[in-house]
């Protein structure tokens, strides 16, 4: 069986975001009250007093910037919360958020999407599913109700 590995937000675009989002907005961290919020620096829910910001991020525009990739009009961001301030991370190996609805968008090595998957149980088989195909590169886990994205898996 193999094994998919979730992969947050590089620490160094953290900080990034900690300052101004990709959208060049700066940062406003809040208390979060309630806690629940998926924050995508450590892969797991707030708690609540945590100190949390709500940035835009550009998933394939950062991973494009590294690879040559030219996504064109596939290129997106759209909101994601975080840490405030510096985390350790995320803390364990099993794939985060997946006891819902999510939706697999698969995109090839220069950043064109090569379709989706509505996963309702059988996550990892969704992945499996995904990278079957040679031509998938990489694999944007998202929400369903928000289209929100939680984190990017990257074939094994």
């Amino acid at each position: 069986m193999t094994t998919y590995i979730a992969r947050p937000i590089e620490p160094t675009v953290l900080k990034e975001l900690r300052s101004a989002d990709d959208l060049g907005r700066e940062t406003v961290p809040v208390t979060d009250e309630e806690g629940g919020a998926p924050l995508r620096c450590c892969l797991r829910h707030s708690r609540a007093g945590e100190r949390i910001a709500l940035v835009s991020y550009a998933p394939l525009r950062r991973w494009a910037a590294g690879t040559g990739a030219r996504p064109g009009a596939y290129d997106e961001q759209g909101p994601v919360f975080i840490h405030a301030q510096e985390c350790p991370g995320p803390q364990g190996g099993a794939l985060p958020f997946t006891n819902a609805h999510r939706v697999l968008r698969r995109y090839s090595a220069d950043g064109h999407i090569l379709g989706g998957e509505l996963v309702e149980d059988g996550f990892e088989d969704g992945l499996r599913r995904a990278f079957d195909d040679p031509a998938v590169a990489l694999v944007h886990v998202r929400a369903v109700e928000y289209g929100c994205f939680y984190y990017e898996v990257r074939r094994p």
